[in-house]
């Protein structure tokens, strides 16, 4: 964790931590460490201050001798859309204005490089010192003369991009009808078009574009419950919530039962093995904070699960250095190399459905050979460094314990017999957040409950 960026980009309440003058800074900054001349495609979600702070940040890039070029129609984009076009049209960064599945008071800003992943850490932390010691670089006016212009091709070329990576006459075959939950948000310009192209029937929730979104912006079972309804009312095949940035997915059942991000990354890793990426080596990489279930499905078809702290940008780095069939989190972020080393909500979609019309069965089948664990998600609110104390104290509890396995690389993972924990600070709120799987609810709850009265009494000790 840096001064300034956290899990995934620089994050904050707006016009409280997250002001136009610290974008204004930060953009400067962003210029001055990577170089006058260089081209910076920007684009926004539709959250609140995304317009002010999308241009706070123009204004500092151009101020350090950057060349802009915003997304038409108001810079609004999904994320990975943004990525690709960086990717594909040979920009030398981007920088998207979105604070993703947080909470709507939240906005923030990521970082791209030139390979459409988020920069990694260390040029975070370069960016950081030019930040915090004011080393901005100003261009003379002479060389202030360059406006920024407007990139048309974002949204376009990332849905002909989605839809080519996949069988589009098999799925268009299935007659599929989809429900899709855009919360209000940026998601709501591309999934719907990725569906009729794939000869979908596109069912919409909150698909227009709000900066007070009708749920929270954040994918969970919770959240996407009117949507899980609607699917069961209408006999829908599946739905699909994604989250503020659309680089998420989380898919819903036909029975509406809504299935966390790593048991479709479980199911659509294998299918990739076994049907698209044959001469890839059978190895994916998924965060501490997955299931159990990933190991119990993959290992004995012969596929590797690496772990890694949370954060796409950690699984994209490892995936580009190591290679792998796929990289992805609990969350609903899944990384399908050929198509992006970044997570993308679109194209999870898009590989699930062919997935689906591929083995001939349903969605609840699907989840059905997966080994069932139930799982409790929570967070108790504390400021980041009573968070860490907490946290340190478990760990001394824990190891060493007989019949314990205890993962340090991201907060603190406890695998039992016949359940497991992760507790860790946030990386973008002020939260300890509090994972339990167990192989029944109740005793998920109960462990759940526990360890929050723990960690309450720990951090008020």
């Amino acid at each position: 964790m840096g001064r300034l960026f956290g899990t995934d980009g620089v994050r904050g309440v707006v016009n409280e931590q997250l002001t136009p003058e610290l974008a204004l800074r930060l953009g400067s900054a962003i210029a001055s460490h990577f170089g006058e001349g260089v081209h910076v495609l920007l684009g926004r979600d539709a959250r609140a201050g995304g317009d002010m702070i999308l241009h706070a940040v123009a204004a500092g890039l151009l101020s350090s001798g950057a060349r802009v070029h915003v997304v038409a129609d108001g810079g609004f984009a999904p994320t990975p859309a943004v990525q690709y076009a960086v990717k594909e049209l040979g920009y030398d960064l981007g920088v998207v204005v979105t604070a993703s599945h947080n909470p709507p008071q939240y906005n923030g800003i990521k970082v791209i490089g030139p390979m459409g992943i988020e920069v990694d850490r260390e040029t975070e932390r370069q960016i950081e010192e030019i930040f915090f010691e004011q080393r901005l670089r100003r261009v003379p006016w002479s060389r202030a003369v360059h406006d920024t212009t407007v990139e048309p091709r974002v949204l376009d070329i990332y849905v002909e991009a989605v839809v080519d990576r996949v069988d589009k006459t098999l799925i268009r075959s299935r007659g599929f009808r989809v429900l899709v939950d855009c919360a209000n948000n940026v998601s709501s310009l591309t999934t719907p078009r990725i569906l009729r192209r794939l000869g979908v029937k596109a069912y919409t929730i909150a698909c227009d574009l709000s900066p007070i979104p009708y749920r929270e912006p954040e994918p969970t079972p919770s959240s996407l419950a009117e949507a899980a309804r609607t699917v069961t009312a209408l006999g829908l095949d599946l739905g699909v919530g994604h989250d503020g940035d659309g680089d998420r997915a989380i898919i819903v059942d036909e029975k509406g039962e809504a299935w966390w991000g790593d048991r479709t990354g479980a199911l659509l890793s294998a299918y990739i093995a076994e049907e698209k990426l044959l001469d890839t080596p059978k190895r994916i990489y998924t965060a501490v904070s997955s299931s159990r279930l990933v190991e119990d499905y993959l290992k004995p078809r012969g596929i590797e699960v690496a772990w890694t702290p949370v954060g796409s940008v950690n699984i994209s780095y490892r995936l580009l250095e190591e290679g792998g069939l796929a990289g992805f989190e609990d969350n609903g972020g899944f990384i399908y190399p050929p198509h992006l080393l970044a997570r993308d909500g679109g194209m999870t979609l898009a590989l699930f459905l062919e997935m689906l019309a591929r083995r001939s069965v349903r969605a609840s089948q699907l989840y059905g050979e997966l080994p069932r664990y139930y799982a409790v998600k929570t967070k108790v609110p504390m400021p980041r460094e009573k968070a860490v104390r907490v946290v340190e104290a478990l760990r001394q509890e824990y190891s060493g314990k007989p019949g314990y396995r205890v993962l340090t690389i991201d907060g603190l993972r406890v695998d039992a017999d016949d359940y497991w924990f992760l507790v860790r600070p946030s990386g973008t709120e002020p939260v300890l957040r509090v994972m339990v799987e167990a192989r029944s609810p109740d005793r998920a709850k109960e462990l759940a409950e526990s360890l929050v009265e723990k960690a309450r009494r720990l951090a008020a000790g």
